[in-house]
């Protein structure tokens, strides 16, 4: 057994309860990001059964604005966050999007109105990444910290889970004998959960160094793998690096073109499930709880092993980084089978089984993808020193945005677009009813055979394009 192993047995795990408060975190954060996925069949429903009205489009347009801020702001906000600590930087940014994640029940029907609340919303979901993915890097020694990252990030997961089974239960009940509609219940409930969190936060959290309940042992084996570069004397400092310098090095850009060629595929998966479920197998409200609860479920266990499947590798000699990539490529290969999708899928193949098949594959690429993100987040801390890791996540963040933006953009004006189609040939053909929308779903379903297309190769490109721009780990010790 090695020496780091004998002592990670002695000392005390105070650093797991750091990461339980960063899981509970992610979770809130989720859970209220995710609520606009469950609402958009009744948003889109017309006004005349008590919607609001809105095409793909309108709901692509609140959803990229929302993802626009979040990724311009988490660009900031990681700047902002080496300043003034995680402690503050976290606390602050989960009040803003709590307090308009509430207020997004008070935006009518109009979409322009939903997108600017929501743009509001995600400036304050913008800080959680950076400020967690920092706090990672100050708590756990580098062998640990992508199962730390694995492990708070699958709350991502949890709360997609929890707003799965949560939101359609609120959405579609009455409420006030019918004086507050269900969807603005919907935000108002997740919205309030927040604060509960801010009372552990605040008892529970304070730096390593500052820190009382942290036992020496702990301490040093926490700071046991730093290279030169940290100084752990200073890790309460506020960063004096200028942003500008981060962008002048590789390792930075293979960050940002990691998170720019798979965020969006994420983004696609939280958005656009509820809608793929409701055009493929005609399940929507109550009906598709339980399937989506099973495929974020599934992704926890692909962000918690992915977080620790670079250990394998590490414990057999391998250093951080080459044993990252490694693992990210096995991993990078998973999503492949999105391509299977709209088979497995076919009904007219499949029968009823039809929707199973295609969660399974759906649920692979979901897991592969949380995997991929947990080793992707840490090879920050991998490649930088920690007094700027929350800076260059905020720069990964904003690249995620961007991608994800387009990718929504791409989802929304494609499925119009073959409704469109659907519609033309249903009217060429003087068909109503049932037989109209069989055949425009037919031809949305076209549409989310491209997408999960472009998903399936998203992952191998990155990694691809990571391996061409940081091939070997060069620690950096001029910052």
């Amino acid at each position: 057994m090695s020496t780091t192993n004998q002592v990670a047995e002695k000392v005390k795990g105070y650093r797991w309860t750091i990461v339980a408060l960063l899981f509970f975190a992610t979770t809130i954060n989720y859970m209220d990001r995710q609520v606009i996925g469950y609402l958009k069949p009744l948003f889109s429903s017309p006004v005349s059964e008590g919607g609001l009205g809105w095409s793909n489009t309108d709901f692509a347009l609140v959803t990229s604005w929302f993802t626009f801020f979040y990724a311009l702001v988490t660009f900031l906000a990681g700047f902002i966050i080496d300043k003034i600590g995680t402690k503050l930087g976290l606390a602050l940014s989960l009040i803003i999007w709590s307090v308009f994640g509430i207020l997004n029940a008070f935006a009518g029907s109009m979409a322009y109105m939903h997108a600017i609340i929501r743009s509001l919303f995600g400036i304050g979901e913008a800080g959680n990444f950076p400020a967690s993915i920092k706090t990672v890097a100050e708590w756990f020694p580098k062998k640990e910290r992508a199962l730390a990252t694995g492990i708070f990030n699958s709350g991502s997961n949890v709360g997609a889970m929890i707003a799965s089974l949560v939101v359609p239960a609120i959405a579609y009940a009455t409420w006030f004998d019918g004086a507050i509609a269900g969807w603005k219940m919907a935000y108002i409930i997740t919205g309030v959960v927040g604060f509960l969190w801010l009372f552990f936060w605040f008892a529970l959290y304070s730096s390593p160094g500052k820190q009382k309940r942290l036992s020496k042992e702990e301490y040093d084996y926490i700071h046991s793998d730093d290279e030169v570069c940290d100084n752990p004397a200073e890790e309460d400092q506020a960063s004096k690096v200028k942003w500008y310098k981060v962008l002048g090095y590789r390792q930075t850009w293979a960050f940002f073109m990691g998170k720019f060629l798979t965020d969006g595929i994420w983004w696609f998966l939280l958005f656009w499930l509820p809608d793929f479920m409701k055009q493929q197998f005609n399940m929507e409200g109550h009906a598709i709880m339980i399937p989506l609860f099973i495929v974020y479920g599934v992704a926890i266990v692909g962000s918690v092993s992915g977080g620790g499947f670079p250990m394998v590798f590490m414990n057999k000699g391998m250093e951080p980084y080459k044993a990252r990539l490694l693992a990210m490529f096995i991993i990078a290969v998973l999503p492949v089978f999105l391509l299977a999708t709209p088979y497995l899928g076919s009904t007219a193949r499949f029968g009823d089984n039809a929707y199973i098949y295609a969660l399974i594959v759906i649920c692979i690429g979901a897991a592969a993808h949380q995997a991929f993100s947990a080793n992707l987040f840490t090879t920050v801390s991998d490649m930088f020193p920690k007094k700027v890791v929350a800076s260059v996540t905020g720069i990964g963040g904003l690249a995620g945005g961007i991608g994800g933006v387009l990718v929504q953009q791409l989802a929304g004006r494609l499925t119009d677009y073959h409704k469109g189609l659907g519609e033309a040939a249903a009217t060429a053909q003087n068909l109503v009813g049932d037989a109209a929308t069989a055949v425009v779903q037919s031809h949305v379903q076209n549409a989310y055979a491209i997408m999960f297309g472009l998903c399936g190769f998203a992952y191998l490109i990155a990694w691809t394009v990571i391996k061409l721009l940081v091939p070997k780990h060069k620690p950096i010790t001029d910052l």
